[in-house]
């Protein structure tokens, strides 16, 4: 255990890699970062740390995450938990959300119009809108059941990774910037990367 509640004026809590099972930063209003990752946390209540910029709770057992009031979040990392969803509607500041290897079946990010970067892969994702989105410079959405991917207005993307879909079509032709494109092991009977010049690495087998 850990008892962090007399200590009010922390503003950076490192407690990774141990087997904490519960943490309680109630009284820790002070904090913007947090790193709780690789634990055996159930449950974190972040609620009262509305100064959080940077949250890495990943390799934990959490089955929800409520961020709602972490307004301020610039980056969020919940990989390998067990979240069956994950609202970050509020989260308008985020350049960087990590949310793979969990259980989601939905993604909103139509507010997170900051994010640079984008890490949704291993979940169970049958849609994801991405044009709101135009600052994207890397977007990893393998390992889903995607049908469809419209990446038109995502021009400032350089690495894309939607491998392991079910794609039926792929249009690149807005997203000049690529240097990294993987979109093998979909139903894909053509792709036109005629305008992808910059390309360094292309993954289409």
């Amino acid at each position: 255990s850990l008892d962090v509640s007399a200590n009010t004026a922390l503003t950076s809590l490192d407690c990774y890699i141990n087997q904490l099972t519960s943490l309680d930063v109630s009284t820790n209003t002070a904090l913007t970062i947090l790193h709780c990752n690789n634990n055996q946390l159930t449950s974190l209540d972040v609620s009262n740390n509305t100064a959080l910029t940077r949250l890495m709770a990943y390799s934990n057992q959490l089955t929800s995450l409520d961020v709602s009031s972490n307004t301020a979040l610039t980056q969020l990392n919940c990989n390998s938990n067990q979240l069956t969803s994950l609202n970050v509607s509020s989260n308008t500041a985020l350049t960087s959300l990590e949310c793979r290897s969990n259980e989601l079946t939905s993604l909103d990010v139509s507010s997170n119009t900051s994010l640079t970067g984008l890490h949704c892969w291993n979940n169970q994702l049958t849609a994801l809108d991405v044009s709101s989105n135009t600052s994207l410079t890397g977007l990893y959405c393998y390992n889903n059941e995607l049908t469809s991917l419209d990446v038109s207005s995502n021009t400032a993307l350089t690495l894309l990774n939607c491998y392991n879909n079910e794609l039926t079509s792929l249009d690149v032709s807005n997203n000049t910037a690529l240097t990294y494109l993987r979109c093998d092991a979909n139903q894909l009977t053509s792709l036109d990367i005629s305008n992808n010049t910059a390309l360094t690495g292309l993954e289409c087998y």
